[in-house]
């Protein structure tokens, strides 16, 4: 089975590499981070990676624009994003429906258990629900 490039785009130094060390060791993916949206974007469309974890809340662009960026460039339209956020308002949830986000997780995240909500959530595996994240959408 060919390891999966996952993409992490968070402002957060240190939520970057606990996600970059977790699904490293407990999945052996591929990791490749992004401090801003701008730079996730270009990342994105350059090496297209498997999946993205995009960070809602992040200085200019924000999680929300940097969404629409990447469903409106033909190069990363087809990449599933999961947003990952700690202020997930489910209010907003139609908005990240039409920008076709596959699910949310929330921050504070179980290092031990991202890889395998990750899975559930993209469908790459056969788990079952797990406490951490909103449902698929």
């Amino acid at each position: 089975m060919t390891s999966k490039r996952i993409l992490i785009i968070d402002d957060e130094p240190d939520i970057r590499e606990i996600a970059k060390i977790s699904l490293t060791i407990t999945k052996q993916w591929q990791i490749f981070t992004a401090a801003s949206g701008s730079e996730g974007v270009q990342m994105a469309s350059s090496f297209q990676p498997d999946a993205i974890l995009l960070d809602l809340i992040m200085p200019k662009p924000d999680g929300m624009t940097t969404l629409r960026e990447l469903k409106q460039n033909h190069l990363t339209a087809e990449i599933p994003v999961i947003l990952l956020t700690a202020t997930a308002k489910l209010a907003m949830q139609s908005e990240y429906v039409q920008w076709e986000a596959k699910g949310i997780l929330v921050k504070p995240f179980d290092p031990g258990m991202l890889g395998n909500q990750v899975e559930e959530i993209l469908g790459w595996s056969n788990l079952t629900s797990s406490r951490n994240h909103c449902p698929k959408f």
